[in-house]
């Protein structure tokens, strides 16, 4: 991996997907004592994902909502990261799921994967991203429509910075490019 850092126009990334939906997302919060807080809920299980590659090295992501995970939304994805990369090359860490191996995927020709071990999401810093975003804009809320949920996920993910995403996806087994 230091050998790809090394050259010009190359760059890491971490990719994951996030599922978001309208089921309560119930969480701790404080409250004066002797008070029981209270949130209201109103099940509902319409979902989509939010796919997302970060680099903890740049601060860099790319970042799309899509209504579900297979084969042709993940050729999808890559294709419009490709373009938003334009020259530049992206090595894309990412876990095994079927859609990410499978042999109908098309990777175009600045994208080249490398797979985590499996059953090691640990490894990947992207669930940081979707641990602090999901806390953030689902805990404890109730949003009125899938639409609306939308909204409040892409103004939060739009609130990221490099510095951010920098600070919350650093891995101590990347090498530095300083």
């Amino acid at each position: 991996m230091t050998e790809w850092l090394t050259q010009p126009g190359h760059d890491v990334f971490f990719f994951d997907e996030g599922r978001f939906g309208l089921k309560p997302v119930v969480g701790r919060r404080w409250a004066k004592r002797g008070v029981r807080p209270t949130v209201t809920v109103h099940p509902r299980y319409h979902n989509f994902y939010a796919y997302a590659a970060v680099s903890p090295l740049t601060g860099d992501s790319f970042m799309l909502l899509l209504p579900w995970v297979n084969t042709e939304v993940m050729s999808l994805y890559l294709a419009k990261m490709s373009e938003a990369l334009g020259s530049r090359q992206a090595l894309v860490v990412l876990d095994r799921a079927g859609w990410h191996r499978s042999k109908d995927l098309l990777i175009p020709p600045n994208i080249h994967l490398e797979f985590l071990p499996p059953y090691s999401p640990e490894l990947n810093p992207t669930e940081r991203l979707w641990l602090v975003t999901k806390a953030d804009v689902c805990r404890n809320q109730m949003p009125d429509s899938e639409d609306q949920l939308c909204q409040r996920l892409t103004d939060r993910l739009a609130e990221f910075t490099n510095h951010d995403i920098r600070q919350l996806c650093r891995c101590s087994y990347l090498p530095s490019i300083n």
